[in-house]
């Protein structure tokens, strides 16, 4: 997967359209090369990781599906995170999960258990607090600042102009502001 993560977009081209011809192992490939950015995006966006797995996996599908209709007027990744996007409010509406926390990890010898729980206290409250923003904001949220996403790709991914990426960010940003207002002040 390290190979694939550094492709040129002329491969990345020449991948998609012999995915387009029907070439699954160029699919596979196309696969490697965005799946954790995907199964990223979709947990930030669900806070499951069950649920981010089973609303990938459908993405991909979906992908597959609709590869034929690709066009590239936009990088593939945008319509990749757009399908998504849109698998993972699917999940959402049929599932309604409860936050999930993540799984324990073991403190080292040279760790203070106490400054672990809080670490993982705090970064559960800011789960949460980015998981009751607005499916919009959120969305926007998570492709900038979790995958780095410029305003244009944001905006190729989710439909809208740049101004109203510009807007949901800038109403995120507030909203988490107020909500982990508790949460920064202990820091």
């Amino acid at each position: 997967m390290g190979v694939l993560a550094n492709l040129t977009a002329v491969e990345e081209s020449s991948l998609i359209l012999q995915a387009q011809q029907g070439d699954r192992e160029a699919f596979a490939d196309l696969v490697c090369r965005h799946r954790a950015g995907v199964i990223n995006v979709v947990y930030r966006m669900c806070g499951d990781a069950s649920l981010a797995e089973d609303a990938a996996q459908a993405a991909f599908m979906r992908a597959w599906q609709n590869l034929p209709k690709f066009q590239p007027r936009a990088p593939f990744r945008c319509w990749l995170y757009r399908i998504a996007l849109n698998a993972a409010r699917d999940m959402l509406r049929r599932e309604k999960p409860d936050v999930a926390i993540d799984d324990l990890f073991l403190a080292s010898p040279a760790e203070k258990v106490e400054a672990q729980v809080e670490q993982q206290e705090r970064a559960r409250r800011v789960r949460q607090a980015v998981l009751s923003l607005p499916e919009a904001s959120r969305a926007a949220l998570v492709l900038r600042e979790y995958e780095g996403l410029s305003y244009q790709e944001i905006a190729e991914a989710l439909e809208i102009s740049t101004g109203t990426v510009m807007s949901r960010l800038n109403y995120a940003r507030g909203r988490l502001i107020e909500m982990l207002k508790p949460v920064l002040e202990e820091v």
